[in-house]
């Protein structure tokens, strides 16, 4: 046990790439880390993007921007793309879209995905992954 805590990276990089499949994943459903369903385009937005993608994909960038960095002992997870700051925490002008996180306010993550975090590392402790 002592060794494998050592240096956690594979744990951490399993749990980046979770969180990477999670996010897409609330693309596809259109649905924050606690199963909110996202707030629909304002119809001037709607009408801008004359049926060009739906909510938060028009080209792909962000998405496909979607990154982690593990390490020993901590993984980071986020986007390449600076704006997808205004979807996770919204803006006075956008509704929040969450893609990260359950809670922004307190840094919460969403149940489903502490669930899976803990797995992982369950996993990892018992000498898996």
């Amino acid at each position: 046990l002592a060794r494998r805590v050592a240096d956690m990276t594979p744990a951490l990089r399993a749990i980046g790439q979770e969180m990477e499949t999670r996010i897409a994943t609330r693309f596809e459903a259109r649905r924050d880390p606690a199963g909110r369903p996202w707030a629909p385009l304002r119809p001037a937005t709607e009408a801008a993007k004359r049926g060009r993608g739906s909510i938060l994909y028009r080209t792909g960038e962000m998405l496909d921007s979607r990154t982690h960095r593990a390490g020993p002992f901590e993984v980071a997870v986020g986007f390449g793309k600076p704006y997808a700051a205004y979807h996770e925490f919204g803006t006075k002008r956008m509704p929040r879209r969450g893609l990260l996180m359950a809670d922004p306010e307190r840094g919460a993550l969403g149940e489903d995905d502490k669930r899976a975090i803990l797995d992982i590392l369950a996993e990892y402790l018992a000498g898996g992954r």
